[in-house]
């Protein structure tokens, strides 16, 4: 909350605003946190003979919905939440998350976060506040880049270990008592929900009941018993910190408290979520599966022995994919960095009669400088390989569909709209929705993760979504004469430019 002042009253109106918000916000803590709720097992009684032999699917194509959904989940688990994540940022969409875990472990629930070190945002102490709730376990990914470090600590690790500081954790998957499963393209942070003001996401989650559930569960365990995740009470040493739990879990509650931080909308449309879900069971939306598979790369993918090369579990998942295409691959990447085995592997598609389309981030949609030079320099190449390539417009006119117009508005101030969804749909019969990215990064660095479902339906669905996305009020087509470059400031086409110094084989 941010109060202005202005003129020789402000003191007193300060006063007496502070005073009404101050009751306003006990009221609305009061009435949103009232136990009104169910629980999961409850509102999942009446799909469960079809969870044991099916997995339920749903695609959440909207950030709020995805946000949403997860609030939803974390105010209804009765036994374990476990949190996977590349970044989980100390922006409002953290802050909130952090709160919703935090009050399901205090009703009992048996929270897991696990989280990659490189991007890290919050403070030794804050990581230190959350992970001594005796519900709440944080461990941190290969903790060799940022926890605990300055900036000279970073630089050293950086310099005498650059293939190890370089492999990451890059899956995403949140659980709620084992029933619930969501995975995909996000992260938690505000450009992943559509929250943010100047720049947010397209992106791709998907949701799983049921039979397939089970897989991912068991993929986190690996992660979570693995010696590269480390507790936080190992990565730092709380004598050198000083910090209050109490005072750190009173400020997440009072921030998710403040309605201008969490919206009564929103609160709102998390109580309508069981209204919702059983929408989208009688309309069909949510789809029952019989063959769904998740596949992640093994924790500590890659050690020190392979250079900066040796593939991985998803890598060769993929490729075999594509290998047995017969009529059409349809791929959205927003990191397009290909090599001259990936080029080989979409030229052969195309000369076994198989349309593949593309769509990646153009230069005006991109948050990563460093990945567009990769793709631009091989551009040229990579459509000689014959494949359909479209680059993402950064005021594409889905944005007016998927953002929060209450947020945003129908304004000439809309965020820029950017590529992250990371989806492929091969054949119009096999979808695979995940984290990997279709550069040598996600190849031999990353760990990363895919859902892969087997269902004409849900195919369909997304290649009719996947085709719009490519339409010409979304995206450009690119050709050997045409690139949208020169849309962009000069500045910005030369920063590129300049990123041609960094080797592909690290972008």
């Amino acid at each position: 909350m941010r109060l202005v002042a202005f003129g020789v009253f402000s003191v007193f109106i300060g006063f007496v605003s502070c005073q009404k918000k101050s009751e306003q916000q006990a009221y609305f803590c009061t009435e949103a946190y009232q136990d009104k709720r169910t629980v999961l097992s409850e509102e999942l009684a009446s799909i469960r003979a079809k969870t044991k032999d099916k997995t339920g699917i749903y695609i959440l194509e909207q950030g709020e919905e995805a946000m949403v959904s997860r609030a939803w989940l974390c105010e209804n688990a009765e036994k374990t939440i476990d949190v996977q994540y590349f970044i989980f940022a100390n922006d409002n969409i953290g802050l909130i998350g952090s709160d919703l875990l935090l009050r399901a472990a205090d009703r009992g629930v048996n929270v897991r976060i696990l989280v990659d070190d490189i991007m890290v945002d919050a403070s030794p102490e804050e990581l230190l506040a959350l992970s001594s709730h005796s519900k709440i376990n944080i461990k941190i990914y290969n903790p060799n880049a940022n926890i605990g470090k300055n900036i000279l600590g970073k630089l050293y690790s950086a310099a005498t270990g650059f293939k190890a500081f370089n492999q990451r954790m890059h899956n995403k998957s949140f659980t709620v008592d084992g029933k619930v499963v969501i995975t995909g393209g996000r992260n938690i942070a505000d450009e992943y929900f559509d929250y943010d003001h100047r720049y947010n996401f397209r992106d791709r989650d998907v949701l799983m009941l049921g039979k397939a559930v089970p897989q991912v569960v068991k993929s986190f365990n690996e992660f979570w018993s693995h010696p590269v995740s480390v507790s936080v009470s190992e990565v730092l040493d709380s004598t050198d910190y000083s910090y209050s739990a109490k005072d750190n879990f009173e400020f997440l509650h009072q921030y998710a408290c403040n309605p201008e931080n969490f919206w009564t909308q929103i609160r709102e449309r998390i109580k309508e979520v069981p209204d919702a879900f059983k929408k989208i069971q009688s309309s069909g939306e949510l789809k029952w599966v019989d063959d769904v598979h998740y596949v992640s790369d093994a924790p500590g993918k890659n050690g020190n022995d392979k250079g900066l090369g040796g593939g991985g579990i998803t890598t060769d998942t993929l490729v075999s994919l594509i290998q047995r295409a017969t009529r059409s691959i349809n791929i959205q990447s927003p990191y397009l960095i290909t090599t001259k085995e990936s080029r080989k592997l979409l030229a052969d598609a195309v000369n076994r009669g198989v349309v593949v389309k593309v769509l990646t981030n153009s230069l005006g949609s991109t948050d990563a400088l460093e990945a567009f030079s990769g793709y631009q320099r091989d551009r040229a190449e990579l459509l000689a390989t014959g494949i359909e390539l479209f680059e993402f417009k950064p005021d594409a006119a889905s944005r007016m569909r998927l953002m929060n117009q209450e947020i945003h508005g129908d304004t000439a101030n809309v965020p820029v709209f950017g590529l992250h969804a990371k989806t492929m749909v091969v054949d119009e019969q096999v979808s695979v929705i995940g984290t990997f990215n279709f550069d040598p990064r996600s190849s031999n660095l990353n760990t990363e993760c895919l859902t892969i479902i087997y269902s004409d339906s849900l195919a369909l669905q997304l290649v009719s979504t996947l085709n719009t996305d490519m339409g010409s009020e979304n995206a450009w087509r690119i050709s050997t004469t045409f690139n949208p470059d020169s849309t962009c400031t000069i500045f910005r086409q030369m920063k590129s430019k300049i990123r041609y110094l960094v080797p592909k084989s690290v972008l």
